[in-house]
């Protein structure tokens, strides 16, 4: 009878203690998978902004400078097309709205042939009005993303990077 206690013993430690591994690996790994989760999306997101910001400003050079410009549409697309592969659901829509303000703006400001920069540039009042609705939708995206990261993240009121398109108050 004690070599069955013993027996049913050991055999109970070891299937807990298997059971703990199992479970416990489990647990790291979908910790890591979220972990990875959350890497790829920042850095899609960074890249995002990024491609907004930099284009933003090469075409607001132009007009400034009345000279030509140029920019690799792509990686845009792309950057838009990763940052929504990756995004939750509320994100993604915001990066689609994003999308749509930024082909408004390149509507005015970059597309429209009669306003070409180096004959007929937008004048800064000019530019910061076409600005403002992919200011706003900055604004927003950049909320949804907070919110998606950490329940903890206050909203933002103001555009980030500063303020081409006018007030604080206006990127609301």
């Amino acid at each position: 009878m004690a070599l069955l206690d013993t027996l049913v013993t050991t055999g109970a430690g070891a299937l807990s203690a298997t059971i703990g591994v199992l479970v416990g690996g489990i647990v790291t790994h979908r910790a890591q998978d979220r972990q990875w989760l959350r890497d790829k999306q920042l850095l899609a997101y960074q890249e995002l902004i990024s491609h907004y910001a930099k284009f933003t400003m090469i075409i607001s050079r132009a007009h400034a400078d009345r000279q030509g410009w140029d920019y690799d549409w792509s990686e845009w697309s792309a950057a838009l097309t990763r940052a929504s592969l990756v995004a939750p659901a509320a994100v993604a829509a915001e990066i689609d709205n994003f999308g749509r303000a930024i082909g408004a703006f390149l509507d005015q400001v970059a597309r429209d042939p009669a306003r070409d920069p180096a004959r007929d540039p937008l004048s800064q009042e000019e530019f910061a009005q076409a600005s403002r609705a992919p200011a706003q939708a900055q604004v927003q995206l950049v909320n949804a993303i907070r919110r998606s990261l950490s329940k903890d993240q206050k909203a933002l009121p103001f555009w980030i990077g500063g303020s081409l398109a006018g007030s604080p108050d206006d990127a609301r």
